[in-house]
């Protein structure tokens, strides 16, 4: 096999390098057997963890600083990025609602709230931001994306009246939407929502049952966020007239998805296409030869869509071969090649610790991706 052009597009590493760090690496040890094939970097990401980095990386735009409140109202420094078009934000509420950022004792969605997500969205409308791709994973919320709405200018009332401040708990006692101060901003937005998961708001298989305990919640208080959100859902529907309730993904990161559906008129997606759609991924696949991609575990998860199997997808179409380079090789990996990738290699070399892995990624990555090349030449 004659290769001409390679094009390099794994995800960050997590814990460990960002997207552009993990290609910087792959090409260093390309170049270590050949100083003249093309190389081109494209790193790309799938609406989680590394999706803020990775787009202002490949954009050439720039990360904007900005105080907000955390999950539990603590003051904290966060971050959104201003995409290199300098029209449109990207914005992990993870930064601001994140699971991450509460210590495992702080841990209670009946008590977290995404204000602070809501936040760092009036921060881009007032930087003149209206096409937005906010990332939901990785939050430690239940709100159904009230507290989100809260910042922008929605009151919320209970039965007699006054006033509720939203969090997980109290959505379940909100009985009127005043939207009267909700910033007219929105009415100018375009939203597009990174999700990973396609779960409804509520029952079963509901953001409660399926992301509360990860996020500190027992039997006994899913319960009460279950039948919160239900009741947050009927009181959207009958004065917003909205129904939100069973849509897929309005689940997502506590019912964010939802509340964002209803507020902003967001449109749900899956995360790997929107960055690859938003890349012009396709265009940059012409005259390439070889796509080689990463993330930090590829196992039987993978196949739900993550970023490399959305680019494998892409590149079958032109009969490209995809080599995924990863941190470690879990169970199921190897049902990936039906959607494309013809290999897939670990970085580990010999017995080591993960922390010696995450230490030494960018020298792993180096020479597993130089020993593969040397392969291919051959």
């Amino acid at each position: 096999m004659k290769i001409k052009k390679i094009l390099l597009s794994p995800q960050e590493f997590k814990e460990s390098l960002s997207g552009i760090e993990v290609a910087k690496a792959m090409k260093q040890g390309i170049r270590n057997v050949d100083k003249n094939v093309l190389i081109e970097l494209c790193p790309v990401a799938d609406g989680g963890d590394g999706t803020l980095q990775t787009l202002v990386d490949i954009t050439e735009g720039e990360l904007i600083k900005q105080q907000v409140r955390n999950p539990l109202g603590k003051i904290i420094d966060a971050e959104w990025g201003k995409l290199g078009d300098n029209k449109t934000a990207v914005i992990e509420m993870a930064k601001a609602s994140g699971l991450a950022l509460l210590k495992e004792n702080e841990k209670d969605p009946m008590k977290t709230s995404t204000y602070g997500t809501g936040e760092l969205f009036r921060s881009a409308l007032d930087h003149g931001i209206r096409d937005f791709i906010i990332g939901i994973g990785g939050s430690a919320t239940n709100d159904g994306g009230a507290g989100f709405a809260s910042a922008l200018g929605a009151k919320f009332l209970d039965i007699n009246k006054d006033i509720v401040i939203p969090n997980g708990e109290s959505v379940g006692k909100i009985s009127y939407i005043d939207t009267s101060g909700l910033d007219k901003r929105l009415q100018e937005v375009k939203v597009m929502v990174a999700c990973d998961v396609n779960n409804p708001l509520c029952g079963e298989n509901g953001a409660s049952n399926i992301f509360g305990p990860q996020k500190g919640a027992t039997a006994e208080t899913i319960k009460i966020l279950d039948k919160s959100l239900n009741h947050w859902a009927k009181i959207i529907k009958d004065q917003m007239r909205k129904d939100i309730l069973n849509v897929p993904g309005s689940g997502a990161a506590g019912g964010l998805g939802a509340g964002l559906m209803a507020f902003t008129d967001a449109e749900l997606s899956s995360g790997s296409d929107i960055v690859l759609d938003y890349l012009n991924y396709e265009k940059k696949l012409e005259g390439v030869d070889l796509v080689i991609v990463g993330e930090g575990q590829t196992d039987k998860s993978t196949q739900f869509n993550k970023s490399p199997v959305a680019v494998s997808i892409r590149a079958k179409k032109f009969n490209i071969p995809v080599i995924v380079i990863s941190g470690s090789l879990g169970k199921g990996y190897s049902e990936l090649k039906n959607v494309g990738i013809c290999a897939f290699f670990s970085i580990v070399n010999e017995p080591m610790d993960l922390q010696y892995a995450i230490n030494n990624a960018y020298e792993l990555i180096e020479i597993t991706t130089q020993e593969i090349y040397k392969t291919i030449s051959l």
